[in-house]
């Protein structure tokens, strides 16, 4: 008996413009709001453009290639939500005794004051990420979902609480809400 081929459609919305490379390996997605371009690197996994929709499609898959078909499949849903809506990532400072002052430096986000140290922490912004600081607030928005998230992650990495518990020091720069 031999196994199902596993095939993932999605559908091109109208005003989004996929090219697939002429192997497969490279995928392009423009949208009103930017473009997105992304390697898939795996040659037993086919990505290819039909019609009005894109095909992600596996023959005969053994478990971990049917995952990275799967993987592939949402990596250019998500590339095709960020270039007609967007990314957003929504943060919060929480202090307990300390205020804590956030500004942008270049391509650095700065928190100062962070339980009470003198020098700042500071975190990476990932290129094509745009941050708006609003009192404790803070707002990340971009196209490309992995550097949105990475940006936020590295925004809450920055305040991780060292040599205290964290228990009683709860501290920090955290994401509340995720989403389009």
């Amino acid at each position: 008996m031999s196994k199902p081929d596993i095939v993932h459609k999605i559908d091109v919305p109208s005003g989004v413009t996929i090219t697939v490379g002429p192997d497969g390996n490279h995928t392009v997605v423009k949208g009103p709001k930017g473009t997105l371009q992304r390697p898939f690197r795996s040659l037993s996994v086919t990505v290819r453009k039909e019609g009005n929709a894109v095909v992600v499609e596996k023959k005969a898959p053994r478990r971990k290639e049917k995952a990275i078909a799967g993987t592939y499949a949402a990596h250019i849903t998500n590339m095709i939500v960020g270039v007609t809506k967007g990314w957003t990532y929504t943060m919060k400072a929480v202090y307990n005794h300390f205020p804590i002052k956030m500004t942008l430096q270049g391509d650095e986000f700065h928190v100062e004051n962070f339980l009470g140290e003198r020098a700042p922490r500071t975190a990476k912004i990932v290129p094509g990420v745009k941050i708006v600081v609003k009192g404790q607030d803070v707002t990340l928005e971009g196209v490309d979902l992995a550097a949105v998230s990475q940006t936020a992650a590295n925004i809450e990495g920055c305040t991780k609480i060292r040599n205290k518990d964290i228990r009683v020091f709860q501290d920090g720069v955290y994401i509340t809400k995720k989403g389009e």
